[in-house]
C-alpha cells in the first residue's frame, strides 16, 4: 500500500508551519557571587567606559580626564551609569515589552492525526488515516484589548525607569548635603576645640595664681571634652555620608578617595517659588502619577477583555480521511456555549481591580498635594530660620570686633576675647545647621515635585567667609 502524495505534503506542511530557525547564542555562565563582588570593588570614577557614557549624554568631549572636580550633575550621571537599580527597572520594562509581543500573537492552529486499524478488512488495507485541523478564530476584539492592556503596562514599566532615576538623584543629593554638613561641622568644631584649649590654658595659669577657682577651670575643661565628643561624632558622620553617597552612586566607598567634590549647588537656594504652578505641574507630570494612570488604563483594557470573553471564539475544523482507498473530506466548526456561566466572575474581578486602581490614583494625588503643601510650609519656615541665624551671626561678629578693640585697649583680658570668638563659632555652627536644614527641605520639595529647582529665582545661601 502506498500513501497518497497529498497526505505526505499535508503532513510536511503541518510540521513546517510556524517553525522558526534558532540561532545559537553564547552560553551564559551562571552568576558567580565572588566575581560580581570583585567587579564591584574595581569600579571607579576614572573608568573609560564611564567617560564615554558621560560624553554621550552631555554631547561634548570631557577633557581632562579624570575630572579634577565632581559636581552634582556629573555625579548624578555617574549614578545612572553604575547604580544597578536602573538595570532592574530597565529589565522589568523589557519583560513588559515582551508582554506586548505575547499579547499580539494569534493562537496557532492544531492538527490532529487519527489513524485507525480495521482487523476485519478483507482484500483492502486495514488502515484508515485521518487528519483534522483546528483553526481558532478570536472574536469580539479580544486580541486588541490584550495588546492595549500590555502596552499600558509597558508604559507604566517605562515610567518606572524615570521614577527610579529620580530616586537615585535624590539619594545622591542627600548624600552630598550630609557630606557637606559633616565636613563643615568638623571644621567649626576644630576651631572651637582650639579656642577652648587656649581658654583652658589661660584658666589653668590663673588657677596657679589663685585668680580663679577650680570649678571655673573644670567648667572650661568639660566644655572641651564635650567638643571633643562632638568632633568624634562629626568624623563618624563624614564616614557615614561617604558610604551613603557611594551607595547611591553604585560604587565602593574607596572610589571616592582622593576626588574633589564641588558643593556649588548649595551656594544658593530658590526663593519666592510659584506654589500653585509647581503643584499643578507635579500633579500632571510626576512619573508615578503617569505610571498610575497607565496602570488604570491597563485595568480598563483588562475589563474590556473580560467582557469580550462573554462571546465565544470560533474553532473551524476542516478534516481529511483516507479510508481504505476512499478520500473523505469534512468541514465543521465549534463554539463554547455560554449556558452555565457568562464570565461574570472574571468581569466582576476586573471591574473591582479597575476601581481599586482608580482609588489608588486619587489617593496618590491627594497624598502628593499634602506632601507638597507641607514641604512648602517647612521650606518657607526654614528660609526665615536661616535669615534669623544669619542676623544673629552678624551681631556676634560685630560683638567680636568690639571686643577685639577693647582687648587691644587693655579693657578686657584674653579669656574674654577667646570666649567671644567661641560664641561666634557657635553662631557659625547654628547658621550652618539652619542652612543644611533648608537644603534638605529643598531636596524634599524637589522630590515631592519631581522637579529640579536649579532654574528658580535664587537668594544667597551664605557668604564664603561665613562658610
Amino acid at each position: 500500500m502506498s500513501i497518497p502524495i497529498y497526505i505526505i505534503l499535508l503532513w510536511i506542511a503541518a510540521q513546517l508551519t510556524g517553525c522558526k530557525a534558532l540561532h545559537p547564542q553564547p552560553v551564559t555562565i551562571a552568576i558567580s557571587p565572588s566575581q560580581t563582588a570583585s567587579a564591584f570593588e574595581f569600579r571607579t570614577l576614572e573608568s573609560p567606559e564611564l567617560k564615554r557614557f558621560l560624553e554621550t549624554n552631555l554631547h561634548h568631549e570631557i577633557s581632562p580626564w579624570p575630572l579634577k572636580e565632581w559636581d552634582i550633575k556629573m555625579l548624578t550621571l555617574s549614578g545612572f551609569y553604575y547604580n544597578p537599580e536602573l538595570d532592574v527597572a530597565r529589565a522589568k520594562w523589557g519583560v513588559a515589552e515582551g508582554g506586548v509581543i505575547t499579547a499580539g500573537e494569534r493562537p496557532n492552529p492544531n492538527i490532529k492525526f487519527t489513524p485507525q486499524y480495521n482487523s476485519a478488512a478483507v482484500n483492502l488495507s486495514p488502515w484508515s488515516l485521518g487528519f483534522i485541523l483546528d483553526i481558532p478564530i478570536e472574536t469580539a476584539g479580544k486580541r486588541g484589548y490584550r495588546i492595549s492592556q500590555a502596552r499600558y503596562l509597558s508604559e507604566a514599566a517605562r515610567l518606572n525607569i524615570a521614577t527610579t532615576a529620580w530616586k537615585i538623584r535624590s539619594r545622591i543629593r542627600t548624600g552630598l548635603v550630609n557630606l557637606y554638613s559633616a565636613t563643615r561641622t568638623e571644621g567649626i568644631l576644630k576651631k572651637q576645640k582650639g579656642l577652648l584649649e587656649e581658654m583652658l590654658k589661660v584658666m589653668e595659669e590663673r588657677l596657679t595664681y589663685g585668680a580663679v577657682s577650680l570649678p571655673e577651670v573644670t567648667k572650661v575643661r568639660i566644655s572641651l571634652e564635650q567638643t571633643l565628643l562632638s568632633l568624634r561624632e562629626s568624623e563618624r558622620q563624614i564616614i557615614d555620608a561617604r558610604v551613603q553617597l557611594s551607595d547611591a552612586l553604585g560604587l565602593p566607598v574607596s572610589a571616592l578617595d582622593g576626588i574633589e567634590i564641588s558643593f556649588d549647588f548649595l551656594q544658593t537656594v530658590p526663593e519666592n517659588l510659584p506654589l500653585k504652578e509647581l503643584r499643578g505641574k507635579a500633579l500632571t507630570s510626576r512619573t508615578d502619577i503617569l505610571s498610575g494612570l497607565a496602570e488604570y488604563m491597563a485595568s480598563q483594557s483588562a475589563l474590556q477583555l473580560e467582557v469580550a470573553r462573554q462571546y465565544p471564539d470560533v474553532h473551524l475544523g476542516p478534516g481529511y480521511t483516507w479510508d481504505q482507498g476512499d478520500n473523505k473530506w469534512s468541514f465543521g466548526f465549534s463554539i463554547s456555549l455560554p449556558i452555565l456561566n457568562q464570565n461574570e466572575g472574571p468581569i466582576t474581578e476586573a471591574d473591582a481591580r479597575r476601581r481599586e486602581l482608580e482609588s489608588r490614583f486619587i489617593t496618590l494625588q491627594a497624598k502628593i498635594i499634602g506632601e507638597i503643601d507641607r514641604a512648602f510650609l517647612d521650606y518657607n519656615a526654614a528660609i526665615l530660620r536661616l535669615k534669623t541665624a544669619g542676623s544673629l551671626l552678624s551681631a556676634r561678629r560685630e560683638e567680636e570686633e568690639s571686643m577685639y578693640v577693647m582687648f587691644t585697649a587693655g579693657e578686657i583680658d584674653r579669656f574674654a576675647l577667646l570666649n567671644t570668638r567661641f560664641e561666634v563659632e557657635s553662631g557659625v555652627l547654628t547658621r550652618l545647621n539652619a542652612e543644611v536644614d533648608l537644603h534638605r527641605l529643598v531636596g524634599l520639595l524637589e522630590d515631592t515635585l519631581q522637579y529640579a529647582l536649579d532654574s528658580a529665582p535664587e537668594t544667597k545661601g551664605g557668604s564664603k567667609d561665613e562658610r
